[in-house]
C-alpha cells in the first residue's frame, strides 16, 4: 500500500510545523461521505477547522470514487477524512504518486474489516453456514424477501467502491449459479436496515457489510470463511478493479483507512495537517460512537457536537494546548 517513508515524509513535515492555530486558513471544503462514521469525521473537522484553527471550513457531499477522482482531476475538496484506500488502491496511488494526493495518516488506527456476513445464530444452529460452501448448499434458507424464488446477497449501494470487489467476488464465486442474486440495497440505511430487519426477526441474512460500525457492533455477526485464505496480489490486481473480468476467491485483506488530503492543501497549511496526521480513531472508539449516533438517530453534525462535548480525553490529544482553549470557549456556547 503506501510505504513507511511515506507516511513518515508526512509526519516529519506536522511534526516540524507549528501546532498554533492559524488565521491564514481560509476556506476548506470537507468531503461528507455518505456514512455514519466518515460524516462523523468530516463534522468534528469542520468543528475543530472552524473553531480552533480559524478557517473557513464547509462540508461537500462526496463517495469514495467520485471524491478520489475530484480530488485528484479538480483540486477539491481539500479533505476526505475517511478513505477506504483498498477500495481505490490504483486511484490513490496514481494521485500520490502525481504529487496530486497526500496521505495524511490513517483516521482509523486499526484499518477497517470487510466481508460477507451471516447472522451468528443462524451459524449456531448449523455451524457449516460459517463457510461459503455451506451457504451455497443452503442456498434456498435465503430468500429474497422481494422474490422468493430466489436467495439474496446483499452487496454494496451502487457508487461505493465496495460495490466492485463485492460483485466480482459474488462472481467468482458463482453465487448466481447457486442461485443467488446480487441485491443492491440502495444505499448504507438500506444495507444496514435489511440486516437490522432480519436480524431483529432471527431471519436469515446474507451480505456484504464493514466494521467498524454500529451495526456489527450491536449484531452478533459471522464473517463467511471463503476457504481461500487472503490473497492481495489477485484482490489488488483483479478484485478490486472493474476491469476485473475472470476475478478469483479471495478474502479480503485488512483495510487501511487513511486521511487524504490535496497535496496542495497540505503544502499551504502545514497546522492545519499536523491535525489531521493526529486525529485518528480506534476501532472501539468509533463502535461506540456509531452505536450512540444509531441509538439516538444522529446525524454527522449532532454526533460531533456530542463527541466534542463529552469526549475531550480523545480529541484534545490531537491539537495544541492554545487550540484547546479555543475549542472549549466555542463549546460552552453550545
Amino acid at each position: 500500500m503506501y510505504t513507511k517513508s511515506m507516511i513518515a515524509g508526512v509526519l516529519t513535515l506536522a511534526a516540524t510545523s507549528s501546532f498554533a492555530a492559524t488565521a491564514e486558513c481560509g476556506k476548506v471544503q470537507i468531503s461528507d461521505m455518505n456514512w455514519s462514521s466518515a460524516s462523523l469525521m468530516a463534522n468534528v473537522d469542520k468543528f475543530i477547522l472552524n473553531h480552533g484553527f480559524d478557517c473557513d471550513a464547509e462540508l461537500v457531499p462526496g463517495d469514495t470514487m467520485p471524491t478520489s477522482t475530484s480530488m485528484i482531476e479538480k483540486g477539491q475538496p481539500d479533505i476526505a477524512p475517511e478513505v477506504w484506500t483498498n477500495a481505490v488502491k490504483e486511484l490513490i496511488d496514481r494521485g500520490v504518486e502525481e504529487k496530486r494526493l497526500t496521505i495524511a495518516g490513517d483516521s482509523l488506527s486499526d484499518g477497517g474489516e470487510e466481508g460477507f456476513w451471516v447472522p451468528k445464530y443462524m451459524v449456531d444452529k448449523d455451524p457449516s453456514l460459517a463457510t461459503i460452501q455451506g451457504i451455497i448448499k443452503h442456498a434456498k434458507e435465503f430468500p429474497n424477501p422481494e422474490d422468493k424464488s430466489v436467495s439474496a446477497f446483499y452487496g454494496c449501494p451502487a457508487g461505493w467502491g465496495c460495490q466492485i470487489s463485492a460483485s466480482n467476488l459474488f462472481d467468482a464465486l458463482k453465487l448466481k449459479d447457486a442461485g443467488f442474486e446480487l441485491v443492491d440495497p440502495g444505499s448504507s440505511a438500506g444495507l444496514s436496515g435489511s440486516l437490522s430487519r432480519a436480524y431483529e426477526r432471527k431471519q436469515a441474512w446474507f451480505g456484504y457489510y464493514w466494521a467498524p460500525t454500529a451495526v456489527l457492533g450491536k449484531y452478533d455477526m459471522v464473517k463467511v470463511d471463503f476457504g481461500s485464505g487472503v490473497d492481495k496480489e489477485e484482490y489488488f490486481g483483479c478484485t478490486s478493479k472493474e476491469s476485473c473480468l475472470e476475478p478469483k476467491v479471495t478474502m479480503y485483506p485488512t483495510s487501511p483507512v487513511h486521511s487524504v488530503t490535496t497535496s496542495e492543501f497540505a503544502k499551504n497549511n502545514p497546522t492545519v495537517l499536523a491535525y489531521i496526521v493526529k486525529r485518528s480513531y480506534t476501532n472501539d472508539q468509533m463502535n461506540q460512537l456509531l452505536a450512540w449516533m444509531e441509538d439516538n438517530q444522529a446525524d454527522g453534525e449532532y454526533a460531533a457536537e456530542n463527541f466534542m462535548l463529552n469526549h475531550e480525553d480523545i480529541w484534545s490529544k490531537w491539537v495544541s494546548n492554545d487550540v484547546k482553549v479555543k475549542l472549549e470557549k466555542a463549546l460552552d456556547k453550545l
